[in-house]
């Protein structure tokens, strides 16, 4: 004979609380009803421990809802750094009794409309559809059918699904800020993109708005940057090369590298001039990349906030269906701050006693 179904009368007995209560939490709504912390806890440990399940398609018939969320890529889902954007997205699904679906297209078009067919099929709450890095996406056939977001990506054209991104702009004022404050006001050269807003990876929205940002912050501060150079691909081989051929023709005080690999192709250039990373050259990048605590000096660099971008977009999916009655409008997007990881690649040329920075500035995390 099978073992009798955990109902939600057992877990209330076991708990000590309320039938009504326990419901409300199970369902993810115990914070909007102010129930506290340490009930909520209580109660999901033990349906955990009593293995309580709940019927997910008999209360997704009688509410409309069956507290699951569609989380589709192109390769987010197997990549060590993005993934942590799964996670962000996986624990704000936890604390709303939510559990997510993932599945990853390889970027096949077939493959996306497959999978959100099949998300749709399942009586998904919602779809987040996420991009490995950030830029413009042709949103897949059939999305907008009912609550989405896009994470880290833009539509080609316009959509009424909402986008969730890194705030890029804010991120290029941080990485100029952070070296106009060390006292930098000549020398400043940027490696990957550049001198024009059109100078930038193909299809790179990080560039572009990262460029924007340095461009406000070096141009209130009379900073003019030396020399800018594209490069097709952010990889180590890419910064190291690029950055060679400019030491044939300039001898920088400080470098602005758009991502922390670049970086790292950066610091053996300068090594194989014998120039060193801080004393000669201050270098300051983009991404806190893992690769950044591992070069030595550790590197300065602005954050992608990956966690908080997963996050974001499971706060904004329970929103969307607001928005959508709305109507057509201009595109909805997100923006989620990017922190400073102070290393120790930038130096300081204004003395101890005469620095004056600005207060909230920028935000700053010491790094580990």
């Amino acid at each position: 004979m099978g073992r009798r179904r955990v109902t939600l009368a057992d877990v209330a007995a076991a708990t000590g609380v309320s039938t009504t209560t326990v419901s409300l939490v199970l369902a993810g709504r115990g914070r909007d009803l102010r129930i506290s912390e340490e009930v909520e806890q209580r109660v999901r440990s033990t349906a955990q421990e009593l293995g309580y399940r709940r019927n997910t398609l008999s209360v997704g018939l009688r509410t409309g809802r069956t507290q699951t969320i569609g989380f589709v890529s192109d390769t987010v889902a197997s990549s060590l750094l993005a993934g942590n954007m799964i996670k962000g997205a996986l624990e704000a699904a936890h604390r709303r009794g939510c559990m997510l679906f993932f599945g990853e297209t390889g970027g096949d078009p077939d493959v996306e409309r497959a999978l959100i067919e099949a998300m749709h099929d399942h009586r998904v709450d919602g779809i987040i559809f996420a991009a490995m890095y950030t830029r413009k996406v042709a949103v897949p056939e059939g999305l907008d059918h009912g609550p989405a977001v896009l994470l880290n990506a833009l539509p080609t054209t316009y959509s009424p699904v909402p986008a969730v991104l890194p705030d890029e702009v804010e991120a290029g004022r941080a990485a100029a800020r952070v070296l106009v404050e060390a006292g930098h006001r000549d020398g400043v050269h940027v490696v990957g993109a550049g001198p024009g807003l059109e100078d930038v990876p193909p299809n790179s929205i990080a560039a572009r708005e990262r460029l924007i940002g340095m461009r406000q912050v070096f141009g209130a501060a009379g900073v003019g940057v030396v020399s800018a150079h594209q490069c097709p691909k952010w990889m180590p081989e890419d910064g190291y090369d690029t950055t060679r051929g400019l030491l044939r023709r300039h001898r920088p005080k400080a470098l602005v590298c758009l991502n922390d690999r670049l970086a790292f192709g950066a610091y053996q250039a300068l090594a194989d001039a014998g120039l060193s990373v801080p004393d000669d050259v201050s270098v300051v990048s983009f991404d806190d990349h893992p690769i950044a605590s591992w070069v030595r000096p550790r590197l300065t660099t602005v954050a992608l906030p990956h966690e908080q971008l997963g996050a974001k977009a499971v706060e904004v999916l329970f929103s969307a269906p607001e928005r959508r009655r709305r109507g057509k409008g201009a595109l909805v997007v997100h923006r989620v701050p990017m922190s400073v990881r102070v290393g120790e690649s930038v130096r300081s040329l204004v003395e101890p006693a005469g620095r004056t920075g600005r207060p909230g500035s920028v935000h700053v995390h010491k790094g580990n």
